[in-house]
């Protein structure tokens, strides 16, 4: 090609390790317990040796949406631990783990992946382990799930099922095939984009997320109506809303509107509101100071006035009650 030419030039290949986003090592308790628990919002961690050869490594390469991680040591460690913002999966190549102890315990196997529990406090134990870990930005999981389900703003998944073999297939896969794009083409390329966005549909294959999919026929011209209802929904939880001014946005009579949401939901507009609100309820409790605020506070502001009811609904969609989401 000549000097003046102004066709493309495709670059060569990164193919050259990635940046690593943390690497720490070391060979004593104090210091495992200072660069390992800050990443997981530990509290009361304690490690020990197992015997005179004690050893820790941690490394992660990624970005802020996606990382993939790779914790190891030669040791014993438990402690109190949450997942901020994040859906994290991770699996043994060897050792012993329990996740959630006392609780809804799992214990792991090498090869399975295990969901930590998303967005509240859990404890887990390890020893003399080799882990992954895969961290993928909750908003990035949010926005991949709208693909295909009604997303209000919430992450529900049913964490202690064991997925499939096809599943763990697919999920090993994605997130080989996101190392490689890293390594290949680098964090500010397409590609990258590209496989982040493949390992958080593997994950909600590996993870079914509790939402509600998209009926049949969902976006399409023959069913904009109805997506137009949910938008509105959407947009306008925070306000005080009927089902004429649903059916109004939508463009339908309210018993088309009432029809439509039956047909495709099995529940009425006002129900699908209420579960919208929920979910923004969730997501205010999971954030705000549990001594500057209260779940009534927070219920009343959405429209549930009745707690005990309240509560009761809350705990039956998300395993747990207001006051714990709050307190943890």
């Amino acid at each position: 090609m000549s000097a003046n030419s102004t066709g493309p030039v495709t670059p060569a290949p990164r193919d050259t390790p990635p940046r690593s986003l943390i690497a720490v090592a070391g060979q004593d308790t104090d210091s495992a317990i200072s660069s390992l628990a800050g990443m997981y919002a530990g509290k009361a961690w304690y490690s020990r040796p197992l015997d005179q050869d004690y050893w820790y490594k941690y490394v992660a390469v990624g970005d802020d949406q996606l990382s993939i991680r790779r914790s190891q040591m030669h040791g014993y460690l438990r402690g109190d631990v949450a997942t901020e913002g994040e859906v994290v999966v991770q699996w043994l190549e060897s050792g012993q783990a329990r996740v959630d102890v006392g609780r809804d315990e799992v214990r792991m196997r090498p090869g399975v992946p295990t969901m930590f529990p998303v967005e509240r406090r859990f404890e887990m134990e390890y020893q003399d382990w080799d882990q992954r870990l895969v961290h993928l930005r909750r908003d990035l999981v949010l926005d991949v799930a709208a693909e295909d389900h009604l997303v209000d703003g919430t992450l529900t998944f049913d964490w202690r099922a064991e997925p499939d073999a096809a599943a763990i297939g697919a999920w090993r896969t994605a997130v080989a095939g996101a190392v490689r794009a890293l390594r290949e083409e680098g964090d500010q390329s397409l590609a990258w984009h590209e496989a982040q966005r493949g390992v958080a549909r593997a994950l909600l294959r590996l993870y079914p997320m509790q939402a509600e999919r998209f009926p049949a026929g969902y976006g399409t011209r023959s069913d904009g109506r109805l997506r137009a209802a949910v938008e509105f929904i959407q947009a306008h939880a925070h306000e005080p809303l009927t089902v004429a001014d649903i059916a109004t946005a939508a463009g339908l009579s309210i018993r088309g509107i009432q029809e439509s949401f039956q047909r495709a939901f099995e529940r009425s507009p006002m129900t699908y509101l209420r579960e919208v609100r929920l979910g923004r309820v969730r997501d205010e409790l999971v954030v705000l100071d549990p001594h500057a605020t209260s779940v009534a506070d927070v219920a009343r502001r959405w429209g549930f006035a009745h707690m005990g009811r309240f509560a009761s609904v809350y705990a039956a969609r998300f395993g747990e009650y207001p006051r714990e989401t709050l307190r943890r």
